[in-house]
Order: structure tokens, then C-alpha cells, then sequence
């Protein structure tokens, strides 16, 4: 059984249509929302996404088919027939794109092809009962597109999306802060570099244990960290020269 259609844009997730029902179900209210995430998900990548495919989600079956700049989505229950369900929603795309194909693009305001319902809703009446003759006789054609129409999990659908955002937000906090930890490098970088040449005493022999080995571990992180930053080699070779110096 079809308990709901939904028709949006890929680029946005504009809805554009909807199969309205007389009757509201809160139950129904929830799979709407996870329509719109899908709606969400195929428009982040809208170039890698497989043109038609069924979703486990509970005890129901969204199918969905991406044609033209559009989805065209429906919930069914779990048994009912997969063929008949991308038939059915073959007849929406062909009808959709021969009325509205030439302004999907162009609309601004959700709904705006609303009047589709009145085709949505005659054509589910003819694929709500699978035991008439002409589903049967359906059923019984050959579609072997539709054998190799993948299934999927709700949860694995969505959350690859939910993990590539969670991913590209890492990755932004991660550059931001790998920008400010190498300013701050540079900066101690200069600071010790200036101490040493301002103050060449710091590394005679005037200088006791403790204070020889704090500046010992500072030279030590300060290679470490300009080896990073590609400035080490021009700065641990100004030091050594330094040093000689002051040694010799």
C-alpha cells in the first residue's frame, strides 16, 4: 500500500508536490521528516547518487527514482511489491516532467506545482490494491531493472551524510587550528632566536645546570616545531653558529 508521495528538487529539496491524505497520521508525520533528510542528502552530492534505490525504514519502504533535476519519493509498506512501486512512480515522472520539466529550475515558493496532487492521487488508487488484474498482469513482466535496484538501510543512507559533514567540519576546525598553532610557532621561534643573539651569556659558561637544561629543552621544542613549519633548518644553523661562538 502507498502511504505517501513526495516530488523535490535535488539541487535544493524544494518540495514542488505532494500526495496529500485526508487522514493525519502522526506515524506518517515522521517519515515525512526522514523524506527530507534523504531530499537533504541528495542534494549535498547531487552527482554521486544512485538514480534509484529502495530504503529500509522500520516496518515501511521508501522508493525513490532522481530524474531530471528531481526526486520522486514514496512510502510504502514493507511487503508491498517493488516493481509496482517504481511503476508507479515511473507514471509520476513521465506525467511530471511533461507538464512542469521546463520550470523546475525557475520556481521559487515550496509547492508550487501542488495541483499535481489530483494526477498523484489517481494514480495511486490504480497500484493501491495488488491483487487487481492489471497489477498482477504488471508483476508478471519482466522488469529486470528493477531486480538490480539496490536496498539499503535508512540509517546507513543517512548517516554517510552525517559523517561526511561531521568529517569536513573536522577538517575545517582542524586547518584553523593548525593556522594558529604555526603562528604561534613562528612567534616563539623569533622570540628565542632574538634571546639568544641579544644575550649570548645564556649559553656561556656562567650558566648553571638548571638553567643550561630549561635552555636545552627550549632550543630541543624549538627545532622540533620549526622542523615542522620548514623554518628549523635556517634557525638550528643560526643557533649552532651562535654557540659555536660563544664556546670557542
Amino acid at each position: 500500500m502507498v502511504r505517501l508521495t513526495l516530488i523535490a528538487r535535488i539541487s535544493d529539496g524544494l518540495p514542488l508536490a505532494e500526495g496529500l491524505d485526508s487522514e493525519k497520521d502522526s506515524e506518517i508525520d515522521q517519515y515525512k521528516a526522514q523524506a527530507k533528510s534523504l531530499f537533504k542528502k541528495f542534494g549535498q552530492q547531487p552527482h554521486h547518487q544512485t538514480p534509484r534505490m529502495s530504503v529500509e525504514s522500520g516496518k515501511y519502504m521508501f522508493h525513490y527514482i532522481l530524474d531530471s533535476g528531481v526526486a520522486f519519493l514514496t512510502l510504502t509498506e514493507k511487503g508491498y511489491p517493488k516493481k509496482l512501486a517504481f511503476q508507479y512512480l515511473e507514471e509520476l515522472c513521465g506525467e511530471f516532467g511533461r507538464l512542469y520539466g521546463s520550470q523546475v529550475d525557475g520556481v521559487q515558493r515550496p509547492y508550487a506545482f501542488i495541483k499535481f496532487d489530483t494526477f498523484i492521487q489517481k494514480t495511486k488508487k490504480l497500484y493501491m490494491d495488488t491483487r487487481t488484474q492489471r497489477n498482477l498482469t504488471k508483476l508478471s513482466e519482466d522488469l529486470s531493472e528493477v531486480h538490480s535496484i539496490m536496498t539499503r538501510n535508512i540509517q546507513e543512507v543517512l548517516g554517510q551524510g552525517e559523517k561526511l559533514d561531521n568529517m569536513t567540519k573536522m577538517s575545517s576546525t582542524l586547518a584553523a587550528e593548525s593556522k594558529q598553532y604555526s603562528t604561534r610557532a613562528k612567534s616563539t621561534l623569533k622570540e628565542v632566536c632574538a634571546t639568544v643573539f641579544r644575550h649570548p651569556h645564556c649559553l656561556g659558561p656562567d650558566v648553571d645546570q638548571k638553567q643550561a637544561i630549561q635552555m636545552n629543552s627550549t632550543l630541543s621544542a624549538c627545532y622540533m616545531v620549526s622542523t615542522c613549519f620548514k623554518l628549523g633548518s635556517q634557525i638550528r644553523c643560526a643557533l649552532l653558529h651562535r654557540s659555536a661562538q660563544l664556546n670557542s
